[in-house]
């Protein structure tokens, strides 16, 4: 079954269901985060390696329902199904439904695999090879210094700030009326983010993060 030391399973605790280059980077950065973490894997060779990095690994099948009740998911409020095989992320997604698992993230290879993991009970559908391959994309094209693309058409992105903006207050800049993108956060040069208000003034080597629509968020990046 796995290593596990001292399981006890608290509202905070998130069980993440398999151990590849995704799954295993959701774990280890919640696990830097403080949040306590199970991580179940079908797969033994992967459950032996990720043994000390983290402290409940158990090896089972996730589909399996009895074996699920048996580490007491139906205590756990969140999951994180990251699973590569769709076979397998569907019916493990169907199996934390049942067990009363109140939010369920999922992997998806496509949009027919997300569609089908929403209807059986995700809550939240990730696409992780699209996704990731349009952050580069915007982040290579020169325009973003970097971006995330949510559900639902909405993102986020940090870009030099246009001179269209520069010596003026966000209020005098209309960025929200002129653009449909609010300014979330500014960066001086040399300097941490602050949150950004009204009143802040943006100067010309100033680095901005703005929230929207995608094609508000990329027209506006596109004015640096």
């Amino acid at each position: 079954m796995g290593r596990s030391r001292g399981r006890r399973i608290s509202d905070e605790t998130i069980l993440v269901v398999g151990l590849g280059l995704f799954g295993s980077a959701v774990a280890r950065t919640l696990t830097e985060m403080d949040v306590p973490v199970i991580a179940v894997t079908p797969d033994h060779g992967r459950a032996e390696r990720y043994a000390e990095d983290f402290t409940h690994v158990i090896e089972l099948d996730p589909t399996d329902r009895t074996a699920l009740e048996q580490i007491g998911v139906g205590q756990v409020r969140k999951a994180v199904v990251a699973l590569s095989d769709v076979e397998q992320s569907i019916m493990t997604v169907l199996a934390l439904a049942e067990a009363g698992v109140q939010e369920i993230w999922a992997r998806a290879a496509t949009r027919e695999h997300g569609s089908i993991l929403e209807r059986i009970g995700a809550h939240h559908v990730v696409y992780t090879e699209t996704s990731t391959g349009r952050r580069v994309a915007r982040a290579v094209s020169g325009y973003m210094l970097d971006y995330f693309e949510f559900e639902g058409g909405f993102a986020m992105a940090r870009t030099k700030a246009p001179s269209s903006t520069w010596d003026k207050s966000l209020h005098e800049s209309r960025i929200r009326t002129e653009n449909s993108v609010t300014v979330v956060g500014v960066k001086r040069a040399n300097e941490d983010y602050i949150f950004a208000a009204p009143t802040t003034v943006i100067r010309r080597d100033d680095e901005v993060i703005v929230a929207g629509r995608t094609g508000d968020v990329d027209a506006f990046c596109r004015l640096t």
